[in-house]
């Protein structure tokens, strides 16, 4: 066997298993970046979870839910509803009593100003004498009450508003006309408090001269 020389030198020798190891190892890498990326593949953004499909029991859910809403929400509009008519009737029925009360204190001063329109005819209401300054006065408290007068001599009789106490038969006249108001009539806002008393001119009947039948 022929002896080498001690200048020469030897390559390392690399054993066959330590080749094999190498080339695992080379070959674990690419593997290695090949599953990190179908695990980044794997990951669902927001966008691919709100837009995914639904399944048949998510929809069923959503169903559900949405009639759930929908009765809610027509519970609730007719909730608001209810308590607008409420509010609406509570008001009306207020009005209602404030006006009874009115007309309670404003009844108990019609006596007076009747008092006062007799005095004012026989001519007992002078100007500037103290009982004018007080009639003045009262009329109007009364006026400022909301305390209005209704029936005048030459208006047409209304059934529904005058109450007739004499019928009076006048030649030329074509249907009931007041002819004389005995007792004013008073209302307090729409209510009315006392129908006036009024005598009525009728239509005469010329062929018995008496007046049309009450």
């Amino acid at each position: 066997m022929a002896k080498k020389n001690s200048g020469d030198h030897e390559e390392p020798q690399v054993p066959d298993d330590a080749e094999g190891l190498a080339d695992a190892e080379g070959t674990e890498a690419p593997v290695e970046g090949a599953s990190g990326s179908a695990a980044d593949a794997d990951e669902l953004t927001v966008d691919d979870i709100l837009g995914a499909s639904q399944n048949a029991d998510a929809a069923a859910e959503d169903a559900v839910l949405a009639d759930l809403e929908s009765q809610l929400l027509n519970d609730l509009k007719r909730l608001q509803a209810e308590y607008a008519n409420y509010r609406r009737r509570t008001e009306e029925q207020r009005e209602i009593e404030i006006e009874r009360a009115q007309g309670a204190v404003a009844k108990g001063l019609l006596p007076v100003l009747d008092d006062l329109d007799r005095a004012e005819k026989h001519g007992d209401l002078e100007e500037g004498t103290p009982f004018a300054a007080i009639a003045e006065k009262l009329r109007g408290v009364a006026e400022r009450m909301g305390l209005s007068t209704y029936g005048a001599s030459g208006e047409i009789f209304d059934p529904q508003q005058h109450e007739a106490i004499f019928q009076a038969p006048t030649p030329g006249i074509t249907e009931p006309t007041i002819l004389e108001v005995v007792e004013t009539g008073y209302r307090l806002g729409s209510v009315e408090l006392r129908p006036a008393k009024v005598v009525v001119a009728v239509p005469a009947d010329p062929s018995t001269g008496s007046g049309a039948p009450g």
